[in-house]
């Protein structure tokens, strides 16, 4: 491991630096600045990816098992929304507050073991494993940028209110669209955390000898599901006032981090 911590040292500089620039760009608003951000950013991608792939390889499965994998894999699939979201959209506010959550997730996976329990590792490398972690990973991604698009909203319903003219009031989408894309993100997200625990529910009557069903990870994994599907019905029933629903997006994303990150006592999820 030790030939290729080189490429996550320099991720993390590079990150940082990245958003530093943005955080100039998001005071200032210098073209110039956003545009070497950008570019930092596609460089930690790259390495991130490099990095991933090294990993894949030496440990002969695809690296989702540790805490350590799943808080990079995170963070990488966060960096690559925001550059797609930035070569479509143009949102450069999105891809700040973006890559604040995953500069902050790739700084606390430098604080966890970065190879999984010896005794664990091979029954927990199964092919139904990796892809309940993956589509876990990729609707989190999702959530994020609802949760993100949901703030702003809220942001700009607060300055729109208050009548605060602003130059950053001008760099944020309209409020129709800000809702929209929550809207869309959250369409993604349901149906592959749906998918995620459906395969680890049944990965887990395959492999563990236990009674797991109760466990507070998976009761608190179904809850936070429960939450976005009536999320998203409330908003086709066009029931609640778009304000609020940013809010539940919001409060909903707090107890999903709450849930990944592990603030919960579980029996089977010890090995991260």
């Amino acid at each position: 491991m030790a030939e290729v911590r080189w490429i996550y040292d320099l991720t993390i500089f590079l990150y940082a630096a990245s958003v530093l620039f943005y955080f100039n760009d998001f005071l200032q608003s210098n073209r110039k600045v956003n545009r070497l951000a950008f570019g930092l950013l596609v460089v930690v991608w790259a390495l991130q990816t490099a990095f991933f792939v090294s990993q894949a390889v030496m440990k002969g499965y695809f690296p989702v098992i540790t805490l350590f994998e799943t808080l990079f894999f995170y963070s990488w699939v966060l960096v690559g929304l925001s550059l797609a979201i930035h070569y479509f959209f143009r949102i450069d506010l999105l891809v700040f507050f973006t890559n604040i959550i995953g500069f902050v997730v790739l700084v606390m996976s430098m604080f966890l073991p970065e190879t999984p329990i010896e005794a664990v590792s091979s029954i927990l490398t199964s092919e139904l494993l990796l892809t309940h972690v993956t589509l876990a990973m990729f609707s989190y991604g999702a959530f994020s940028l609802s949760m993100i698009f949901s703030a702003m909203y809220l942001l700009q319903h607060k300055m729109l209110k208050e009548r605060r003219w602003s130059p950053l009031l001008r760099r944020l989408p309209s409020l129709d669209q800000l809702e929209g894309y929550a809207y869309r993100m959250n369409m993604l997200g349901v149906p592959m955390l749906l998918l995620s625990i459906v395969l680890g529910i049944i990965w887990g009557k395959m492999v563990l000898p236990e009674k797991f069903l109760f466990d507070s990870k998976v009761v608190l994994s179904v809850l936070v599901l429960a939450i976005y599907s009536l999320w998203l019905y409330q908003r086709y029933r066009d029931t609640v006032q778009m304000r609020r629903l940013a809010q539940w997006n919001v409060l909903a994303f707090l107890l999903l981090l709450i849930n990944f990150l592990g603030f919960t006592t579980s029996t089977f999820h010890d090995w991260w």
